[in-house]
């Protein structure tokens, strides 16, 4: 097994932003087992959040 640290944002929710990781990653690592949230933070403008952020660790099996 192996674990890579990927960075994903959304404009919508930190579970939208952890899809978009996995699914980027996907394209090119292979055998992707599990994803863990290491950390989660917001970007805000004007009072509102405008941007959800999460830092996640993805592991995946080497064959």
């Amino acid at each position: 097994m192996k674990v890579i640290e990927i960075l994903s944002n959304s404009e919508k929710s930190w579970e939208d932003a952890t899809r978009k990781a996995v699914k980027q990653a996907s394209k090119s690592v292979k055998n992707i087992k599990s994803a863990f949230v290491q950390s989660q933070s917001v970007v805000v403008n004007d009072d509102e959040v405008s941007e959800f952020r999460v830092n996640l660790k993805v592991t995946f099996e080497v064959k």
